[in-house]
This record gives structure tokens, sequence and C-alpha cells, in this order.
């Protein structure tokens, strides 16, 4: 019943329906014109006899059992003409055939309503929430970190002087709306032992469009492109920057990659240079958006560096959007061990100021005893939600069970989803800024998702 799919509301195909039936009809009435009625009444004198010597009925019965027949029929052969149309139109622009086709208009149609999201991250965390979003809606940026030194990101950077690109690729892919071979190519990692070992594809695409178009917020776009990625994704800066770490002992670690293997507890973090200059476009978005969402994500390292760089904290303070923040599911050893929720809020806003959280959501849901031994083995433990403390910062706290049920304590793209945008939508709907077609969606969206 795919067909039916044409005639669900925003898909833009009923009203075109209906116009080829008025011309249809109007065109049969030029005719009847043109000849007079001549020919119809020759068509209704046979109708009538052929009717009056098989069953004897009346005049008026016989011409309405006919009359009613011929539209059934007339309609008919219009749904299945424009049904062909279609079909041979798709078979040269799709070929994957009109079910395919009415997937990709319902689903552009549906996500071009959502609201205007502005996630602030970095690492695996901001994936994982991608992916579940973009099924919501395509008004989506992604505002992503660039302290990254590490891995193949670390060796373009230093090799020719561009933004880590590995964060920006896996947001690339976690947006992406393209075939699973094309992402497994720009998550493929080379083996071997040569130059190219241990660098990954996506990487190196993303810096050989970034020489080739001479900036990388227009590599970003045209790599967009390539993978149809559902909504933007954004450097805060496009300027180098260096991550570093004060520790409570006073030493200062160096370099992003150093500073969860220090050993040591962190005090604060900051960036060298300090005044480097925040994307337009990030800022743009951040003023934009219904919401502003802030992690999950490594907090030291993928969450805060983006509020570090000029006019990003300001940006989400002043921003009229609700700015909700993730805490992560698990502590990350050598960067927040023994950290509680309460924890992670107070570290964000003694390094970006108040005003840039307005709800914490946080896990309830208990973790499996075998999962939290492999975890512990590692160093890592459930973050306790002290509810309390964080309610006495002024912020709200929403409570749900966000676990992925795997081998990995990770956040549930679908739940963690269906939480935020429940969220989003009811403060929109009693801001009264949203209208009952968009209601619909957004409840047909977040449907698709439990299902």
């Amino acid at each position: 019943m795919h067909f039916l799919k044409w005639l669900y509301p925003g898909m833009k195909f009923k009203r075109w329906l209906l116009l080829f039936s008025a011309g249809v009809i109007c065109a049969s009435l030029g005719l009847a014109i043109v000849f007079n009625y001549k020919y119809i009444g020759v068509m209704e004198e046979a109708i009538f006899r052929l009717f009056y010597l098989t069953t004897g009925n009346y005049y008026y019965a016989v011409t309405t059992v006919a009359g009613t027949a011929i539209i059934v029929l007339g309609l008919g052969v219009m749904l299945a003409a424009t049904q062909q149309i279609i079909k041979s139109v798709i078979s040269v622009l799709v070929p994957e055939g009109s079910d395919k086709l009415v997937e990709i208009i319902f689903e552009k149609r549906k996500l071009n309503r959502g609201p205007a999201i502005t996630v602030i991250g970095g690492g695996t965390g901001l994936s994982v929430l991608l992916r579940g979003i973009k099924s919501i809606t395509s008004n989506l940026t992604a505002v992503v970190t660039v302290a990254d030194d590490g891995g193949s990101s670390g060796r373009l950077r230093a090799d020719l002087g561009i933004i880590p690109p590995g964060d920006l690729r896996n947001c690339l892919v976690a947006l992406a709306d393209t075939e699973p071979l094309m992402e497994k190519l720009f998550q493929h990692r080379f083996g071997g032992t040569g130059e190219l070992a241990g660098h990954n594809f996506g990487n190196l695409f993303i810096a050989a469009m970034t020489e080739i178009v001479g900036d990388v917020e227009q590599a970003l776009k045209e790599s967009s492109k390539v993978l149809a990625v559902r909504g933007q994704v954004l450097p805060s800066s496009t300027e180098r920057v260096l991550l570093v770490a004060e520790m409570t002992d006073g030493t200062i670690v160096q370099g992003e990659s150093k500073i969860p293997l220090s050993g040591k507890t962190i005090k604060q973090v900051y960036i060298e240079p300090r005044d480097v200059r925040p994307l337009k476009g990030a800022v743009e978005a951040i003023c934009d958006a219904d919401a502003c969402i802030l992690g999950p994500g490594s907090l030291y390292t993928s969450v805060i560096p983006n509020l570090l760089v000029k006019g990003i904290a300001e940006a989400v303070s002043d921003s009229d959007a609700v700015k909700i923040y993730i805490c992560n599911v698990m502590t990350q050893p050598g960067e927040t061990d023994g950290y509680s929720a309460y924890d992670h809020i107070k570290a964000i806003l003694d390094h970006s100021g108040p005003g840039t959280i307005d709800i914490a959501v946080v896990n309830v849901q208990e973790i499996a005893p075998e999962l939290r031994e492999i975890y512990a083995e590692q160093g890592a433990y459930p973050v306790e939600p002290d509810i309390e403390a964080i309610e006495k910062l002024g912020i709200k706290v929403v409570k749900a069970n966000l676990v992925s049920e795997t081998n990995l304590v990770r956040h549930d793209p679908a739940r963690l989803s269906r939480t935020l945008m429940s969220l989003v939508y009811d403060l929109k709907l009693n801001s009264d800024r949203m209208r009952l077609l968009d209601y619909y969606i957004m409840a047909e969206s977040i449907k698709k998702l439990k299902d």
C-alpha cells in the first residue's frame, strides 16, 4: 500500500491530482459544448435503451447508475494513468523504484518541518546522538570540537596544518543517508606498516577536499553532498587550538590525547591561543536554534573545549533556545573519576559561566552487573544521578532510561532522541510556536522510533 503514502498530509501530491482531475472535467465540458451535446445525447439514449430493455428500470434510475459507473471508471483510469506516469519518471530518476522515491519525499517533507537543533560536542557520544535525531529533523547542526591531536587526525593536523578531521568525519557519517558500503569506506582505517598505516580514509578525504576548495567549511559542505548528509557539520573554529589542562597539584598537561593519560585530577582546562575566533556559521546555528544540546561525550576533551572558543559560550547563554545537557552514563578514567552528574554540570558551568544549561538529562537505568564488572576493571563506573544537588543549581532534571542493552554501556540513540524530542516539542507547544500538523508529524516520528 505504498501508493497510499502519496496521500499523506504534507506530500503536496493531492492538490496536483485534483488539479489534473479539474482539467479533465473542463476539457470534457469544452468538447461537449463544441459538439452541441450531440454525441452525449446519442450515448445517453443508447444506455437508456440497453438498461430499459434488460431490466425494465425507469429513466432516472438508469441514468444515475450508468453515470456513477462512468465517473468511477474515469477516476480509475485517471489514477492508473497518473501512477504509470510517475513510475515511468521514477524508473529513470530513481532506479530503486517508487517505494524508494515516496520514502525520500515523505522524509524530506516531514524532516524539514522539524525543530532547529544545534548539538555541541565531539567524539563517539555526539555521533550516537546524531544517529537518533536525524530521523526526526533535518534542521540539525553539529558544532564539533577541533582540539583532537591524536591518531590519524593528529598526524594530519601536524603534517598539513589543518584542523583535526576525525570528529567531523564521525558526525558526517552519523548524519549520512547513504549506502552502508559508503559508510564503511569513510570509516575504513588502513593497515600495514607504511605511511598510510593507521590513517582513516574519511580523514584523508576531508583533508583532500580542504586542499581542493581551500576552506574547511566549504570542504565539509561538499563532503556532505557525497554522503547525502541530513543537516550540517561545522567546527567550532577553523583555527588550530591546543587543549591544556591544569591539574589539582599544579602541573600542566598539554594535548587532548595526553590529558586522560596523566593519571592526575583535572582542575580546569583551557585552549591556546585563548582568543581563537569562532566559526560564524556555528554561532548563527546556536542563535537560531530551538534547542542547544551539550553532550554526550568526554567532559573535558569533547564538550568543554567548544565552550572555550571565544563567543561560543556567550552565544549559547544569549540564545533563546532551550539549553539541554546530556550527562554521560559512565565515568571516564583519567578524566571524570568519581564524578557524579552534579560534578559534570558544575564543571561545565565553571568553564562557560551561568546560563548555558537549563535542563539536564540523566540516566536512571540500572547497569547490568556483568557490564559493571567489565567497566570496573577499566576504572569506569556508573555516573550517580544526584538529582537534588543539580536542582539546587536552578537546573531542571529529566530522568530517563537511556542505556543501550548491548555489550557496551552507551546511550541508546532511539531512547535518547525520543526523550530529547518529546522534551523539545513539549516546550514548543507550551510557547504556542508549533502548528498542529507539525505536532502530528512529530508524533508519527516518535512512534517510528518506538517501533
